[in-house]
């Protein structure tokens, strides 16, 4: 059998996965009896199932079965995108009830034909001074205020983390990054060509001996990192650790790309507030308003603004003029801090419903994040249960999607909890624990 014919084969069972013919939970037959089934050798169908292993249609292991994996029917969308389940544990925009109408209010001027028109215009990645000016009092935190000369606009988070990698680390160089971390900053060091290095964590975040390790192992151009709320595990790394890797970063004169997306959840400083010539801040409005309203920022050091600005506009990444109008008048008027304020107290009130939920299991959180870190008891595997949880229709996020190398994936999912409603959220997460109480041997994934 020719390679096209084996590849045929794996294209006909994937695309039962995405019609749903085959969901996820479902049990494939066994090689042996696959390959009968399709009249073909052994190893040939041991060359189908690989090849569905490595597109991530399917998990399993000997002796245990291969089923199609919970992950199977997301296709191509990135980690953080909508899914189509009912109760969305991966999805992590906060939208609350209220917010439309606040929005609403404050973007009411630009109905105006002469507001609108302004609007309309093209932007710049440096914005107007306004805008700088108000981006500059709106980031504020503490005594940390940057100026408005150092800010830097794009469209959107992401934009504004590829910009900085862009700017920072050239192709082929080594960037340093938490061994779980945000699974975005995974492709687009691909697409630009940067290595990127695990570096070991311990309960208050990266350990500084990893960075000294790596660096002495090959130079880092730059290392990403989530000191605030870290993605997936909820954590804010304490001052003390903060001082110690500065100290760090400052003598291999490292440059820091710091998310702070997460950042309004909790009153920490940026890093920058401490080593403002290492740290380049990156944040958004995707969070604190909602995705379909962004702004992204970049708080750069004044030796790095050029080089960042330039990455912005090679990119494509600048904002479009509504953008910027919208967000100026939302921070301006308080929107987004009255925005703020009540997202804090919805994702608390979200962390106390999972700590009633799953109080006998090992959770992993600040309780004051949007998400929370889930230890799997012995008897479960990640990918299998989130087949298992996806045939209720619930949505996890696996160790693997954050884990930079397979090595470093331990035995745990993400939830995300901001996207269902309060009483969803707790119906989900009794399922659940219901689901974790069920030994995976016994749990029938073919009902």
């Amino acid at each position: 059998m020719t390679k096209a014919e084996y590849l045929t084969l794996a294209d006909q069972i994937a695309t039962d996965i995405a019609q749903g013919v085959l969901r996820p939970g479902d049990r494939l037959p066994p090689q042996r009896d696959f390959a009968d089934l399709h009249g073909i050798a052994a190893s040939t169908a041991s060359r189908v199932y690989a090849e569905l292993l490595r597109r991530g249609l399917v998990v399993g292991e000997v002796g245990r079965g291969t089923y199609v994996s919970g992950e199977a029917k997301r296709g191509v969308a990135a980690p953080g995108e909508p899914r189509g389940v009912r109760i969305d544990l991966e999805f992590n925009f906060p939208i609350l009830p209220v917010q439309s109408a606040l929005i609403a209010k404050s973007l009411a001027g630009l109905e105006r034909p002469l507001d609108l028109e302004l609007a309309l215009r093209p932007a710049t990645s440096h914005g107007t001074s306004a805008v700088r000016n108000t981006a500059a009092a709106f980031l504020a935190t503490g005594p940390w205020t940057p100026s408005p000369d150092q800010l830097v606009f794009t469209g959107a988070g992401r934009q504004s983390i590829a910009a900085a990698l862009a700017a920072v680390v050239p192709p082929g160089a080594r960037c340093g990054v938490e061994m779980l971390t945000y699974p975005f900053i995974k492709g687009i060091a691909a697409r630009l060509g940067i290595a990127l290095v695990p570096l070991a964590m311990d309960e208050s975040g990266v350990r500084p001996e990893a960075v000294q390790r790596a660096h002495r192992e090959g130079n880092l151009s730059a290392i990403y990192l989530q000191p605030t709320i870290q993605s997936p595990l909820g954590m804010t790394m304490p001052s003390m650790r903060r001082a110690e890797l500065l100290r760090i970063v400052e003598k291999l004169n490292i440059t820091v790309i710091e998310d702070n997306v997460y950042g309004f959840l909790d009153d920490a400083m940026p890093l920058a507030a401490d080593a403002p010539d290492h740290c380049i801040v990156v944040d958004s409005l995707s969070k604190k308003v909602a995705p379909g309203l962004n702004l992204g920022f970049l708080v750069t050091p004044p030796r790095l603004r050029d080089s960042v600005m330039a990455a912005v506009r090679s990119g494509g990444w600048t904002a479009s003029g509504y953008a910027f109008a919208a967000a100026q008048r939302m921070m301006s008027d308080g929107t987004v801090d009255t925005l703020v304020q009540l997202k804090r107290q919805d994702a608390r009130a979200r962390q106390q419903i999972a700590a009633d939920c799953l109080a006998q299991f090992d959770v992993r959180t600040s309780g004051k994040s949007y998400h929370l870190w889930l230890t799997l008891p012995a008897h479960w595997r990640s990918q299998m249960l989130v087949a298992a949880a996806a045939r209720h229709d619930i949505g996890l996020t696996p160790s693997t999607t954050f884990a930079v190398s397979h090595g470093h994936a331990p035995n745990a999912v993400r939830l995300a909890l901001a996207g269902p409603s309060l009483e969803l959220l707790d119906t989900g997460l009794r399922t659940l624990a219901d689901i974790l109480n069920a030994k995976e041997d016994d749990f029938d994934l073919t009902e």
